[in-house]
């Protein structure tokens, strides 16, 4: 019989990670369950983060077309610039005398927005207050710690406080409140299929971790009848009682960790996607795992849920940055179109909201091979509750030195992370007083709902 404290070195070898420390009740009835799956009840809604990591260049993602404004990006970007013959045309009906296109690699997105089933929202970032360049260049109002850092304006982005550091994230903050509305199964109000994240840390719920390819749990316990020596193992040190609390306390944890894994398995196995998914992309993997996450919502009992899906590479300073941007945006299409054509096919496409954020934006002037650290960027938005085909916001004036630029095209965001989330979590049913609660400087804009979300 394998050693306890040997065993425990096994398990952290393996890379086992403590996920979901809520319990589930009646495991074994939530389990049992698992088979068709029926639609969503009217009131089920799910809100989906991609997180782009390393700053993407916005600026080469959502571009002006009207001839003035092609002559100004055309003179700005050099190393970085874009054919105008080669981008997505948008058909925008709220920006009168002004056109859009999306980057060339960005074809299903670009009809997405066309048909009405996703929208830009233009020059979000982190904000304290409306600052305009006047009020950033002396100082007069309060400005988010740490600009153009990536650690700091990931958190920032993730948490919407930008004055301190902080543990929860706006994602768990908004789960704390509606994880009652899932019953006994809080566990899976929050899933990352992409690890760790801030975004879905709340004060009393955390991120439960599964993989996109399936294959999540402690892969060498190979169930409660199994006879091979490291399930016997494993048995054996979860079952035996300890004195010590903490041994205990170990042991209780790891225990709820793999009965969620067996309820999540069970419950996958009877949710079937048929939706084709693009092959050789790890996003399209990450957000096939949510589709079939959200085909179990009836089996888990699930009412709200709040997923986070990232891809990294965007930290191009470089002459890499057309070539990279080039493939991470064209993952990023693909694979929200076959995200887009699950929700349909699951009968859900008004009750799942997919968003975008990255770090920042980059400098709209090129550093002669590449971009560098910048702030406010362009997002989009994609569901059938979205009130599509639009721009909101306000897009800058893209001049080097222009009104809203604090140097080389670092744009100063006319729209805050908080008024972005809090138009999303006002969709997703929570009060307005519990999201001023959550979203404590909201008050600060005049506009905290940015109408995006029908």
């Amino acid at each position: 019989m394998t050693d306890r404290r040997q065993f425990l070195k096994q398990l952290a070898a393996a890379g086992f990670g403590v996920a979901g420390l809520g319990a589930l009740t009646d495991l074994q009835r939530i389990a049992a369950a698992a088979g068709p799956v029926a639609k969503a009840g009217a009131d089920y809604k799910a809100l989906v983060c991609i997180f782009m990591f390393g700053g993407n260049d916005s600026n080469n993602m959502v571009i002006p077309t009207s001839a003035g404004e092609w002559a100004q990006y055309n003179a700005a970007r050099g190393a970085v610039r874009l054919q105008q013959a080669a981008l997505q045309p948008l058909t925008l009906t709220n920006t009168p005398g002004r056109t859009f296109g999306l980057h060339p690699a960005m074809p299903q997105l670009a009809a997405l927005v066309n048909a009405g089933n996703a929208a830009v929202v233009a020059n979000v970032g982190p904000l304290l207050a409306p600052t305009s360049q006047a009020a950033y260049r002396n100082r007069s109002v309060p400005l988010p710690n740490n600009l153009f850092s990536h650690s700091d304006q990931q958190a920032q982005w993730q948490s919407s406080i930008s004055d301190d550091a902080t543990r929860t994230g706006w994602g768990g903050r908004i789960a704390d409140i509606v994880k009652d509305t899932n019953g006994a199964n809080q566990t899976s109000t929050c899933i990352s299929v992409n690890g760790n994240n801030l975004f879905q840390t709340g004060q009393s719920i955390s991120s439960y971790k599964v993989s996109s390819t399936a294959g999540f749990g402690i892969g060498m316990y190979k169930g409660d009848t199994a006879t091979d020596p490291v399930s016997v193992a494993f048995r054996e040190v979860m079952g035996r009682p300890y004195a010590n609390a903490f041994e205990q306390t170990w042991a209780n944890t790891v225990g709820r960790a793999v009965n969620n894994s067996v309820a999540l398995q069970a419950a996958l196995s009877g949710a079937t996607i048929n939706t084709v998914f693009p092959a050789n992309n790890d996003l399209a993997n990450q957000l096939k795992m949510v589709a079939r996450l959200i085909a179990a919502r009836n089996v888990l009992g699930m009412t709200r849920q709040v997923f986070f899906c990232s891809i990294g590479g965007f930290d191009t300073h470089g002459a890499d940055q057309l070539t990279r941007q080039n493939e991470l945006l064209g993952e990023i299409s693909a694979a929200s179109r076959a995200f887009w054509d699950a929700t349909v096919e699951m009968g859900i496409p008004h009750q799942v909201t997919l968003f975008t954020a990255s770090d920042f934006n980059r400098t709209f002037v090129s550093n002669g091979k590449g971009t560098d650290h910048a702030w406010g960027s362009h997002q989009f938005v994609m569901g059938g509750a979205v009130q599509g085909a639009k721009m909101y916001g306000t897009y800058p004036t893209i001049v080097a030195g222009g009104p809203d630029d604090t140097s080389d095209g670092r744009w100063i965001p006319t729209t805050s992370v908080d008024q972005y989330a809090a138009t999303m979590a006002n969709w997703f049913g929570v009060t307005p007083t519990d999201v001023a609660t959550i979203f404590p400087k909201l008050s600060r804009f005049a506009t905290p709902n940015l109408g995006f979300m029908g």
